[in-house]
């Protein structure tokens, strides 16, 4: 399982949630974090083109692809441990990608296989790269019938 996303974490606090999760998801899954740069540009679509070029550099044909976008599909966590439960029979290749300030590429969205939205709220990127983490952990502990949702 491969999470990209557009920036660094810069917050010692966010990088201390975000180990920890990873050390929690390593009895489920091997997870890779990808951070691609993000870009300080006046034009949104040249942001955008490059931050494409980037996120394409770690896809390949084979990958089940979910990004993350406000108008995706909203699910609980139930829901989601059942689509990712889903997905895993057919495909152990699953990425979740995290746009950068402005969204993400039209491209990358068209080669999107689910997208998904976890509210109409807007999050700092930093934090919600800790919230998706929980929620893929919430999800393997829901497959594994294991006590920790609620």
């Amino acid at each position: 399982m491969k999470i990209i996303c557009v920036g660094k974490i810069k917050e010692s606090f966010f990088k201390e949630a975000i180990k920890e999760y990873q050390k929690r998801l390593s009895k489920y899954t091997s997870l890779n974090i990808i951070e691609v740069n993000d870009y300080s540009l006046d034009n949104i679509d040249l942001i955008l083109e490059k931050e494409k070029v980037e996120i394409q550099k770690h896809i390949s044909f084979k990958d089940y692809v979910i990004t993350l976008e406000i108008e995706g599909n909203q699910l609980s966590s139930t829901e989601l441990s059942k689509k990712i439960e889903e997905i895993l029979i057919e495909n152990s290749n699953i990425i979740f990608i995290i746009g950068g300030s402005y969204g993400i590429h039209k491209e990358i969205k068209e080669r999107s296989n689910y997208s998904l939205s976890f509210s109409n709220l807007t999050f700092p990127h930093q934090l919600f790269r800790v919230i998706l983490l929980e929620q893929i952990y919430r999800a393997f502990k829901i497959i594994n019938n294991e006590s920790y949702h609620k």
